[in-house]
């Protein structure tokens, strides 16, 4: 039946434009051998689960952390397999049709807070001992307030959050089945999530770890292999000739037009001025948190959490983006319409079809054997991800609601079970949402808006003794206000360049104001806190004079940038390469190299 939909094609084509659509057509037949590599992935990785199941039912701490005792590659491999998730490619996609490829600094910004997670706080969250990072609100906080804080952001977060998220790779999901296998939304989320919802249940966080660790490698290879095939069709004519094209050549600059302030702010000047310290996102939080400071938690010590983080930072943004890049700039070609993308998948549903189909509908062009391999290259970050958000959304749940809440004297194995029972019900009520999404960056600008100016109290909080729960509070409750009414209730009361700037000035004034009006934690607690954490600076007062301060705060900021600068020209020299550039591309990558030799001389002192 799907062969048949896709040949009928709009009748307004050309014979000539109806070729590419013939072997298009063809190369979608899956053979033996693909079905049985994506057969093979899926047996694989439930092996695994069933393989540590045991293990990771022995207790909640086993099941969420593995048992604190991970080391820093595999954590770090597991943070880069995470974000390698099914809608991500897709999303880069819709960024550079939209956007060219200056628009991906509205992600490459959030580097800036990755890489002080990395030299800052990394330490500090494995210092904290934490099951979860909700926990830490009753460690920083103390009284009814900051118990109030942790049970809501459980559910607000773990819940509410969490399921938003996972409705994006489903939604993924859903447009890769669809325009591939023919596949419906239903048929497409039931195939997807049975497997992963069975070895999440089965395996715990260490089961995500062991089968992530092999998604991603099987991911970077379909992606890279696909990226270079898909060069060689007849209508790109290789890298050169993608280069040259007309339609491409305007898209590929490293930034934006500086001339064009209305391209300008939106696209560099807010990520890197504003939204990198002051917004909440999954995977790029200020501070650290969420699933990132789960494995940071999981981490054997300190030094491996912070090897960890390191490890993610430069996979995620030096390593992973141009295979992704590339494939976007030869659908502008191939697809240069939305229109075009509608006539070759008609089946596709009308409200759903936007530039993020793009991706799979260029990775329909592969040849078979291939052709597996990358779908199965997909699955696995489709499950790399979706696996990651059940085990930890679960650990909320369990940890910060069940446990404190509602059955404080639970056993572990009711524990155990009570995550089993809540990673189901998020797999159902994910699929449920993703029905109801078109695109990824739709979701991924609402979310950002909805974390906007809550980002510095994560980061403040560590340093700065006078923020307080209330100071949370009100940032979490300002920041969703602000942005229901910016993107719901009245979108067009800010221009939308500009509401992302408008949600954090307006957040961070309440929140502020709110930390001044009301008192601080007392005074037991902080001492507490500074004694356990032991953060660089801003606990003088608080800070036993026994213990001596943990840290150069100067140094790791110092680090900070070097790390920075390293990755950012690694990434713009590999881009420089490849645009044909060597001598730019020299000089990027002894920059990167240099940046990497000075902070390899300070990481015994950090």
């Amino acid at each position: 039946m799907f062969i048949h939909q896709r040949i009928a094609v709009n009748s307004s084509l050309s014979f000539t434009n109806f070729l590419p659509w013939c072997r298009l057509i063809f190369s979608m037949q899956l053979t033996t051998l693909d079905w049985s590599i994506i057969a093979a992935f899926f047996i694989v990785s439930l092996i695994i689960g069933i393989v540590v199941s045991r293990k990771a039912g022995s207790s909640s701490a086993e099941f969420f952390l593995s048992g604190r005792n991970m080391p820093w590659w595999l954590l770090g491999i597991s943070m880069v397999a995470t974000t390698f998730s099914a809608d991500t490619p897709n999303l880069v996609t819709d960024i550079v049709r939209k956007n060219g490829v200056s628009g991906n600094w509205v992600w490459w910004a959030f580097l800036l807070t990755g890489m002080l997670t990395v030299f800052v706080y990394s330490k500090l969250w494995r210092r904290s001992g934490v099951l979860t990072d909700l926990e830490f609100y009753e460690i920083r906080y103390g009284g009814k307030s900051a118990a109030f804080l942790r049970g809501f952001r459980a559910i607000y977060l773990g819940v509410f959050f969490n399921v938003m998220i996972m409705a994006t790779v489903c939604l993924a999901a859903i447009k890769i089945g669809g325009v591939m296998l023919g596949l419906s939304e239903i048929e497409t989320l039931a195939i997807a999530s049975i497997v992963t919802v069975l070895y999440s249940l089965l395996g715990g966080l260490r089961g995500v770890l062991i089968t992530d660790f092999f998604q991603f490698i099987l991911a970077m290879v379909g992606t890279v292999w696909a990226a270079n095939l898909l060069l060689d069709l007849p209508e790109i004519g290789g890298l050169e000739s993608l280069l040259a094209n007309q339609k491409v050549a305007s898209l590929t600059s490293f930034l934006p037009d500086f001339s064009d302030t209305e391209a300008l702010i939106p696209l560099l000047i807010i990520p890197l001025a504003v939204q990198w310290w002051s917004v909440w996102y999954p995977g790029a939080e200020p501070g650290g948190g969420g699933y990132i400071a789960q494995r940071m938690l999981a981490a054997k010590d300190e030094q491996n959490a912070m090897g960890a983080t390191l490890l993610f930072n430069i996979a995620h943004y030096a390593l992973r983006p141009w295979p992704w890049i590339i494939i976007a700039l030869c659908s502008v070609i191939v697809f240069p319409t939305l229109d075009s993308i509608q006539a070759a998948f008609p089946h596709i549903d009308e409200s759903i079809i936007n530039d993020d189909l793009a991706y799979p509908a260029m990775l329909t062009f592969l040849p078979a054997g291939l052709l597996g391999l990358v779908i199965a290259s997909l699955v696995a970050a489709f499950m790399s991800t979706i696996s990651t958000h059940l085990n930890w959304g679960s650990s909320y749940v369990v940890n910060d609601f069940y446990q404190r809440f509602v059955k404080p004297d639970a056993s572990e194995k009711e524990l155990v079970l009570v995550g089993r029972v809540s990673t189901l019900l998020l797999m159902v009520f994910a699929a449920v949402f993703a029905l109801a999404l078109s695109n990824a960056l739709q979701a991924f600008n609402i979310l950002m808006q909805i974390g906007a100016g809550t980002g510095l109290i994560f980061i403040l909080r560590w340093f700065w003794w006078r923020i307080n729960a209330w100071t949370e509070i009100s940032g979490m409750v300002i920041s969703f206000i602000v942005a229901v009414i910016l993107e719901v209730i009245a979108p067009e009361l800010v221009p939308g360049n500009y509401k992302l700037v408008v949600g954090v000035a307006i957040t961070t004034v309440g929140w502020l104001a709110v930390t001044f009006l009301t008192q601080p934690e007392s005074e037991s607690t902080l001492k507490a806190f500074a004694e356990k954490v032991n953060p660089t600076v801003g606990w003088k007062n608080y800070r036993p004079e026994t213990v001596a301060v943990s840290g150069n705060l100067p140094l790791q900021i110092l680090a900070m940038f070097l790390g920075v600068t390293a990755v950012y020209t690694a990434l713009f020299a590999t881009g420089s390469v490849i645009y044909g550039n060597a001598a730019m591309g020299i000089g990027l990558a002894t920059v990167s190299l240099l940046s990497v030799v000075a902070l390899a001389s300070m990481w015994k002192r950090l």
